[in-house]
């Protein structure tokens, strides 16, 4: 029996690596996503495209109400408007936290209303930024730290409710630099140190990852039984997927 996914933001990047991964082993994956041609573009019979955004409360309660997933990746997010603090306007300073931390809440929120069935996962994607901030990246380390608020606060509601659903951070502790989000973020960091995209990279984390890797070490996060428990979950080149404790 194949295990039932459902991912928002599944279309590009980091997320599109995630489906791809995973549409190769047992699983049977559904996307929400605002792009109507990215979705079209996967031919899987287990991938099953879903248009619509993720940070529409009325489309994600009944998403998640009637496909009622295992498994809730909760990927969706915006790419910041580059720039140090003092560049920054409000709108572009809050690019981020308007569009991941409401798709999150909106996805822990309709996991908990369904409610998921007992044994479920809620998977929500931070950053290592939310450890070490983002001085260039506006609210995005900001954003990124209330997930993983948002998520420890979903487990005690869970918990207390008797639900049997955890809710859990996968933090991604290196940029990957393949990915047009990273050349936007990373692109900005080396411009201004006056390296190239890859030294900075090479400099900051060590060894790159590529998003095919990512992708794998995802698989191993959710397919590993010793996983399926702790609150946050980091994952680098050099360590794997490794339970932290921020």
């Amino acid at each position: 029996m194949r295990n039932n996914v459902l991912i928002t933001g599944g279309t590009s990047g980091l997320g599109k690596a995630i489906v791809e991964e995973l549409a190769s082993g047992d699983f049977e994956i559904s996307i929400v996503g605002r792009n109507k041609d990215k979705l079209a573009c996967f031919k899987r019979p287990n991938i099953h495209g879903i248009y619509g955004d993720a940070t529409n409360e009325r489309l994600i309660n009944k998403v998640v109400s009637d496909i009622k997933p295992q498994i809730m990746i909760l990927n969706a997010g915006a790419t910041p408007i580059m720039g140090s603090l003092e560049e920054q306007t409000w709108d572009s300073f809050n690019t981020v936290w308007n569009t991941d931390v409401k798709a999150g809440l909106y996805g822990i929120q309709a996991a908990l209303k369904a409610p998921l069935t007992r044994g479920s996962r809620v998977v929500v994607v931070s950053s290592g930024a939310a450890m070490i901030g983002a001085p260039l990246s506006g609210s995005y380390a900001g954003a990124k730290r209330m997930l993983w608020f948002m998520t420890q606060y979903a487990n005690d509601i869970a918990q207390k409710k008797g639900l049997g659903i955890t809710f859990q951070n996968l933090v991604l502790m290196q940029m990957i630099t393949e990915t047009d989000f990273a050349q936007t973020i990373a692109g900005e960091y080396a411009k201004r140190e006056g390296v190239a995209i890859e030294r900075y990279a090479e400099v900051r984390y060590g060894e790159p990852m590529s998003s095919v890797e990512y992708g794998k070490h995802v698989h191993d996060f959710l397919t590993r039984p010793e996983c399926a428990q702790g609150v946050a979950y980091g994952i680098r080149k050099d360590t794997g997927v490794k339970l932290i404790d921020y």
